[in-house]
């Protein structure tokens, strides 16, 4: 198979893509996202990473996405829809990319489906920020719509800091999404899906601080997948495929 990938740069896990690929007989070819166009020629629709046509590949391995404009990001979107619409395997699909970089999108559909979340107002003014902290007790996690990694997630247990905190993100005209503050004892975990199979699952540590992601000094080992646990990540998956 010729495999391409699409991500912000060539680091670490592109490489270990690469050198999985070519064990299993596969060919890798990293790509950027800035570097795709897209186009419709007198044979149809067209979609490329510099010199590499992707309506050729036999798998678009879409990964981490560079910021950008709003037009940037709509655009690669729509790009990578477009290939996935005429039969091109792109994983993950990009209706389930959209779901799961949209925190309040991805909620919603996870509530929907009956699972367990924390409780979450997502609002656009300070007036409403303020009646939604004091709904979720005076102790909430303030996140960015969009982001990972870590970045930008602020707890704020104070009325006064939490005013400065909404009103700052009502001013750069921003989503303010707050979840309830839950201790999880300095660990949680992570449980990789594909195909409808749990493959892999690990606890991320962080000690000292409540976010856990490995960006921001947490530390993963493996663990051992409960039954449970498996179940709710094949419905979470589900949801926002």
């Amino acid at each position: 198979m010729r495999i391409v990938t699409l991500s912000s740069g060539t680091g670490w896990h592109v490489q270990d893509l690469r050198r999985a690929a070519a064990i299993t007989g596969h060919e890798l070819v990293p790509c950027a996202w800035k570097a795709l166009s897209a186009g419709v020629a007198d044979g149809g629709p067209v979609a490329r990473a510099g010199d590499v046509a992707l309506d050729d590949a036999d798998a678009v391995l879409l990964r981490t996405m560079p910021p950008g404009s709003l037009e940037q990001i709509v655009f690669r979107m729509d790009a990578v829809h477009g290939l996935h619409e005429r039969g091109v395997r792109v994983v993950n699909p990009p209706r389930a990319i959209e779901v799961a970089v949209d925190k309040y999108l991805a909620l919603r559909r996870l509530a929907d489906a009956g699972l367990p979340v924390p409780p979450t107002i997502t609002c656009q003014t300070l007036a409403d920020a303020r009646a939604a902290f004091a709904q979720l007790g005076g102790d909430a996690v303030v996140k960015p719509l969009f982001g990972s990694e870590g970045f930008g997630l602020t707890r704020v247990c104070d009325a006064d800091v939490a005013d400065r905190v909404f009103a700052a993100i009502e001013r750069i005209g921003g989503v303010i999404y707050l979840q309830r503050f839950i201790d999880h004892g300095g660990s949680d975990l992570r449980l990789l899906v594909l195909a409808g199979r749990v493959l892999a699952a690990m606890r991320r540590r962080s000690a000292g601080d409540w976010r856990t992601n490995v960006a921001r000094g947490g530390r993963g080992e493996p663990c051992a997948v409960e039954p449970a646990l498996a179940a709710l990540a094949l419905r979470a998956a589900a949801a926002c495929d």
